[in-house]
């Protein structure tokens, strides 16, 4: 078993939009538990940090222009998600990427329906709610950006002894 901790954030469209509740519960509800959890504004610094080079290789500088200044526009939620195999299950909660490929029941599948095409037409990032950290390494370095130690708590939910 593998307890682990994964960065979430709720994007300004989803802040906007009013999903944060409905983004929370859809990881409650899977027995996952918020650990950190917080209301902030995004300084280009930091989402310059949290938005690296490796976004630049996939998709180009403009891209992830649109994407610093977007991330920055507005109000985020800040989330430490923890439980089993987090990262990969947070994944699958969230969906994939490009919006209009994620499964109904997800929460891009069900909030969302923007393609990459479309925002590159249009010159506007791809609002797609949330990012979920990729994998491990991204976790580490997402949630030493994001969190301090003393933001991240520990508490005991019913769940919890189900999974020890």
């Amino acid at each position: 078993m593998t307890i682990e901790q994964t960065l979430v954030l709720i994007k300004p469209d989803g802040v906007q939009r009013g999903l944060i509740g409905e983004i929370i519960k859809r990881f409650e509800q899977r027995g996952l538990k918020i650990v950190g959890l917080k209301l902030t504004n995004v300084d280009l610094d930091l989402a310059k940090k949290h938005y690296g080079e490796d976004i630049t290789k996939r998709r180009g500088e403009k891209v992830r222009e649109r994407l610093l200044k977007y991330i920055s526009s507005e109000t985020i939620v800040g989330m430490v998600i923890e439980g089993v195999d987090a990262i990969e299950n947070v994944r699958k909660i969230v969906g994939t990427t490009e919006s209009k490929s994620a499964l109904p029941g997800t929460i891009r599948g069900d909030f969302s329906h923007l393609s990459f095409e479309h925002a590159d037409e249009k010159e506007i990032p791809v609002k797609n709610l949330i990012h979920a950290s990729a994998n491990k390494e991204d976790a580490q370095r997402e949630l030493s950006l994001w969190f301090s130690i003393d933001e991240i708590h520990d508490y005991k939910r019913a769940e919890d002894e189900h999974v020890i």
